[in-house]
């Protein structure tokens, strides 16, 4: 094969390894492409591409998370990862470390590692390299490599929450969830919710947040409620989707622009956390981004009219 089409078998793989140390989809697919002409200009065939492209993308991921942890730490409000709606790499071996190593919740303590132990924990827990792989990818020895992973392990183990493993339940409890939110039905979201559910929005200072840290089933229900069915009268709707392997959703406004993704963390039949995301810069990997400070003037100007007209005039 030529360098090429070695490259585009493993493409799947090596975007997979950046998005899950740096957490947004743009900086990933720079990594996957810089990772590329370095590969181009090689001059020497390594013995092993898998291990030599998956060493190159890590070196540059771990370059760009140290970069971005300066950023982050300025960030405006809540940060969340780039919502993912596919992981385009796919070992059924492994299909349940893939799955919960891409959840807002995984990438979000992902980001309490220093950049090599996250490096560390990818490689080898998500993609189980061996600690030789890992220590050429990360430039440290092996025994240096076993200490990351037992550290990273740790943390990681210490504040991983639980959600249910059957994809189906959380997927019928999300159709009601949608559901009951459509129909602005705060006892049915009430069923739904946990009594801690914890809801987090992120938009970055570029956008209306729909919740920075909302807690309780009570507060949840009744944001949601006063929100998404008015979205409804302004033509916003709600595509069901995949997002960062958990049941979630996409809305978007009456021309097809995306407005906010939204993940739900389920478990024991309740949702845990709600995570939306309506930074634009964090979407435009979704599609055209719609305006959301238009649509949040539109949606207040729709609530008080409805609210100021007089009971014959006011719509149903």
């Amino acid at each position: 094969m030529t360098k090429a089409e070695e490259f585009e078998q493993l493409r799947s793989l090596l975007f997979a390894i950046a998005y899950r140390i740096l957490g947004v989809v743009s900086e990933a697919e720079d990594a996957v492409q810089e990772t590329w002409l370095r590969y181009e200009a090689t001059e020497t065939q390594p013995t092993s591409t898998k291990a030599f492209l998956s060493a190159v993308v890590t070196r540059i991921s771990i370059d760009v998370l140290r970069s971005a942890r300066v950023r982050r730490e300025e960030y405006v409000g809540q940060w969340l990862p780039e919502p993912l709606l596919a992981d385009p790499y796919e070992d059924p071996a492994r299909a349940v470390e893939l799955a919960d190593s891409v959840s807002m919740a995984a990438l979000l303590l992902l980001e309490r590692l220093s950049p090599v132990e996250r490096a560390v924990f990818v490689l080898r827990e998500v993609f189980g390299f061996d600690f030789r792989e890992i220590a050429s990818a990360v430039g440290r020895s092996e025994a240096a490599c076993r200490q990351f992973a037992v550290r990273a392990r740790r943390h990681m183990d210490a504040g991983r929450p639980r959600f249910e493993v059957n994809r189906r339940a959380r997927e019928e409890l999300a159709a009601r969830f949608f559901d009951a939110l459509r129909e602005g039905d705060v006892d049915g979201l009430r069923e739904l919710l946990a009594a801690d559910v914890q809801m987090v929005g992120d938009g970055g200072g570029k956008a209306p947040q729909l919740g920075r840290d909302v807690v309780g089933v009570e507060s949840v229900a009744r944001l949601l409620v006063s929100i998404f069915p008015w979205f409804a009268r302004i033509g916003v709707e709600l595509e069901e989707r995949q997002v960062n392997g958990n049941p979630g959703a996409i809305f978007r406004d009456r021309e097809n622009k995306v407005l906010t993704a939204l993940t739900l963390d389920v478990l024991d039949g309740r949702i845990q956390k709600i995570c939306s995301v309506i930074n634009p810069d964090k979407l435009r990997h979704v599609g055209p981004v719609a305006d959301a400070w238009a649509l949040n003037r539109e949606f207040t100007e729709t609530r008080h009219r409805t609210n100021s007209a007089t009971p014959e005039t006011r719509q149903p």
